[in-house]
């Protein structure tokens, strides 16, 4: 596409969509000559993010597209020259963040349409481009990191969730790294306090972190943070707000003194108050959950008095704290997940269990985009604050009393949830960072569009 500035880029060919589609992110609508132009990012390459195209186009119309999910999208649409095998014409893309899809561009019938015939058992009918002749088109788009240093303090490089957020890192400029929580030690000085990692490598002078502990690793993550925090590395959670969010108990009172609604609960010591403690949650069917359990996992149904006796009595001999909290029947298994991402729900969704697991993630049968009400939104952002934490999942049910807060949590999972909601999570992570740092990010070298 020569008018984008774009030499060339892998495209999956798909006769069921109608119109094509480019990966595009920060794209801005302006004004040029009196008519309607929008700027736009691009990422050319599959699996690159340091390969970005910086493009400008005149905008012919404002779509809505629905994707593969069924999910309709607002899109600007703009017109390119395209050019294949020899050949070129005019065609129509729309721009839409197509991180979460295995191609950077959809070619859809309509640019195809008398020109193409299609096989659907081959591929690369045109031929190959060779990788080294990729290197050579792309070297000059190629950026080098130099912006902020930031640490990923996490336990599993392979975890989706932290994949992506190494990926906004570097397609922000950012030289981001994950260093496993259990491979730091720190060294307490009042002259020369340090961390470091295996190795012996110096993690003093990182501009920032952003923690995702595993919650058995809660004591000595937060530590971590902790020492992070006394250097004046600045931390995106910080280890006071991931504590409080992990104390399941402690966190449900602090959301109560701060006016914040939750299901009816009970917590007690001793097995000798199991019968009371059920009718304090209005009897079966209630929910039992683990206090040291990690997220989703230690959560369970009882569907009788009985059963939910045996389930109590059963984790008290092992001397496991838990709470029980009344079932809400009317959510008919159906969980609202929150995420806020300094101070604002950037993603919202529904989750529907299966009964018994019906939060083990696992479990679940489905997850859609929710629309969330005013007063939804407002509560999630105020457990946020009222915990301390910048980013946080909150879940929550709806009741006939209005909406209920379940939990808050410190290290949510973004993969799943960006392939639902179709947003650049992770970026917006890594945005309030910047934001805190007051760094701003250098856009890529421009390209104009003649249309």
């Amino acid at each position: 596409m020569p008018a984008l500035g774009i030499p060339a880029t892998k495209a999956r060919v798909d006769s069921g969509a109608k119109t094509s589609s480019l990966h595009a992110f920060n794209i801005r609508p302006f004004f040029k000559g009196g008519q309607p132009w929008v700027s736009f990012e691009v990422h050319p390459l599959q699996n690159n993010r340091r390969t970005i195209i910086r493009c400008e186009a005149e905008v012919v119309d404002k779509r809505i597209v629905k994707s593969s999910s069924g999910i309709g999208e607002k899109r600007y649409v703009i017109q390119t020259e395209l050019q294949l095998h020899g050949q070129s014409w005019p065609v129509e893309l729309t721009l839409t963040n197509r991180d979460s899809m295995g191609y950077r561009m959809l070619l859809g019938r309509q640019a195809m349409h008398g020109r193409i015939l299609v096989d659907p058992a081959a591929s690369f009918l045109c031929g190959r481009i060779a990788s080294q002749q990729i290197e050579e088109l792309y070297q000059a788009h190629s950026r080098t990191p130099s912006g902020l240093r930031i640490g990923l303090l996490a336990s599993n490089p392979e975890l989706a969730s932290n994949q992506r957020i190494l990926e906004a890192g570097e397609e922000r400029g950012h030289r981001i790294r994950l260093y496993d929580v259990r491979q730091c030690y720190m060294k307490l000085d009042a002259e020369h306090p340090e961390i470091h990692y295996r190795g012996g490598k110096l993690l003093n002078k990182l501009d920032a972190v952003i923690p995702r502990i595993r919650p058995d690793l809660t004591f000595y993550g937060c530590a971590l943070v902790r020492q992070f925090e006394s250097l004046g590395i600045y931390s995106l959670n910080s280890a006071e707000a991931i504590a409080h969010s992990r104390d399941k108990l402690y966190s449900l009172q602090h959301l109560l003194q701060n006016g914040l609604p939750i299901p009816t609960t009970g917590f007690a010591d001793s097995p000798l108050d199991t019968d009371e403690l059920i009718d304090m949650v209005n009897g079966a069917p209630l929910i039992v959950k683990l206090l040291e359990g990690p997220e989703r996992r230690g959560v369970v149904l009882a569907e009788s008095r009985t059963a939910g006796e045996s389930l109590i009595n059963a984790f008290k001999s092992l001397q496991a704290n838990l709470l029980v909290q009344e079932y809400i029947r009317e959510s008919e298994g159906k969980s609202l997940r929150l995420l806020v991402v300094d101070g604002k729900v950037v993603c919202a969704v529904e989750r529907q269990g299966i009964p018994g697991q019906f939060r083990h993630k696992k479990q679940l049968a489905r997850q859609t985009v929710a629309r969330i009400s005013t007063e939804e939104r407002r509560l999630a952002i105020k457990a946020a604050r009222s915990i301390g934490l910048k980013v946080a999942g909150v879940d929550m049910l709806r009741s006939r009393k209005g909406p209920l807060i379940l939990e808050v949590t410190s290290s949510p999972a973004l993969a799943d949830l960006e392939e639902v909601c179709g947003k650049d999570l992770a970026g917006a992570m890594v945005s309030a960072v910047e934001k805190q740092l007051g760094w701003k990010r250098q856009l890529a070298s421009s390209v104009k569009s003649e249309g």
